[in-house]
């Protein structure tokens, strides 16, 4: 078989709603990164402190967790593709507030504003991409939304850096939230005319009907755990861990960077793009290893790799800094990739929505907690402590998969 052959069977896949998926993760992959590489000094820039930053962090993921209940109940009920396409022309005009925010006060109601359009799409935007790919292809299928996601990101730091160095911190900022509004609107146009329903019996809710089912939903998202391996429940749990230690450096990474290792803002922006760099070198190799092997292999070893990588990133230079965040890349592959392969595995296809949105929420719910946290911590007790939080909440995550996290005989479909 010639080459381009081989590359066709192994890449046959990739068509559908899952190609129609890629294409707009393109686009709104690089607008999403451009202004996250200055978000955490564009908040101090508009009056926050530290604090502010976590509590900030703290709303926006209680936003985040709000809708996950009804997001997945209607995704179950009455389909994928509308709660997709709306929800995201709501996002892309909630980023105007960002873009025009005189002061933080202003910007936290465009984070939660976001956060709650976005929430409401999320497990119908995880259970489309499930519906689309075949069983023996999912670990390659998550490995590539990675790796889209790293080809569409790697020049957003750099744009970042060039629109900081020519207009200055908060003008390039908003400068950048402009162009995220404007390619957010191309995606929701894109995700409205060409993705397909993937649910049979899905019919078009009325507006009211979101609020109205949230008990039911509420329910429903709950009980479905005990229709469940006891795997999944394990697999749950031990990534919220992970979780929690994260979210307590994720808004302050940049800060730590400049403000206490000194890096230069400029470089701060071109050291970043070292993450999706990485992942566009693993994804491939690393889905198809996720196939061929043992799902929980590269998981556990993705928590190994998470925790060395804080415990260089604390104490780092520009050289230690560039070597965590290479790690950081490779463990986030083999995280997304056999996390997502495993948890399909575990989850009967006319389940997936409730328990995405039951794990998009509790997660949402414990990174809001870490946000806050850390941002206390950073401020009152010493700037290291909400890193060194996350090198060592990895240690119970690995033992507690490596000792309860089955997985199944026969993959769900």
């Amino acid at each position: 078989m010639t080459f381009l052959g081989t590359l066709r069977r192994e890449f046959s896949f990739i068509k559908g709603n899952y190609a129609v998926l890629i294409a707009s993760w393109i686009i709104v992959d690089f607008a999403i990164e451009l202004p996250a590489t200055y978000f955490g000094l564009y908040v101090l820039g508009l009056g926050a402190t530290e604090t502010i930053l976590g509590v900030i962090g703290l709303s926006g993921f209680l936003a985040l967790a709000s809708m996950q209940f009804p997001g997945g109940y209607l995704a179950d009920k009455y389909g994928r593709k509308w709660l997709i396409s709306t929800m995201t022309f709501g996002v892309a005009l909630s980023f105007i507030i960002y873009a025009i925010a005189p002061s933080w006060h202003f910007l936290l109601i465009g984070v939660v504003l976001m956060s709650i359009f976005n929430s409401t799409y999320q497990p119908a935007l995880n259970a489309m991409v499930s519906d689309s790919l075949p069983a023996e292809r999912r670990g390659m299928g998550f490995s590539i939304v990675m790796l889209i996601a790293s080809v569409s990101t790697t020049p957003s730091p750099a744009v970042a850096g060039l629109l900081r160095a020519q207009f200055g911190l908060v003008n390039g900022m908003r400068i950048a939230y402009g162009v995220v509004v404007a390619l957010f609107l191309a995606a929701a146009c894109l995700r409205f005319f060409r993705l397909k329903e993937t649910v049979v019996t899905a019919s078009k809710p009325r507006l009211h009907e979101i609020f109205e089912s949230y008990p039911t939903a509420l329910k429903e998202s709950f009980s479905v755990w005990r229709k469940l391996p006891k795997s999944m429940l394990y697999l749950f749990v031990a990534f919220s861990i992970t979780i929690f230690g994260f979210a307590a450096t994720n808004l302050l990474t940049v800060v730590y960077a400049t403000k206490v290792l000194h890096i230069d803002e400029i470089m701060w922006a071109f050291v970043t793009a070292i993450v999706p760099v990485t992942t566009i070198i693993l994804a491939i190799p690393v889905g198809k290893l996720v196939d061929k092997i043992r799902r929980k292999i590269p998981l556990l070893a993705a928590m190994l790799i998470f925790g060395l990588a804080m415990w260089i990133f604390v104490y780092g230079d520009l050289a230690r800094v560039a070597l965590s965040l290479i790690l950081i890349g490779t463990g986030q592959v083999m995280m997304n990739a056999s996390f997502g392969a495993l948890q399909t595995d575990l989850t009967p296809k006319e389940q997936r929505g409730r328990v995405n949105g039951f794990i998009n929420f509790a997660n949402y719910i414990i990174m809001a907690s870490g946000s806050l946290l850390g941002g206390y911590l950073y401020e009152h007790v010493a700037p290291q402590v909400p890193f060194l939080i996350a090198a060592t909440t990895v240690l119970p995550s690995f033992l507690l998969i490596l000792a309860l996290v089955k997985e199944p005989e026969k993959r769900e479909e």
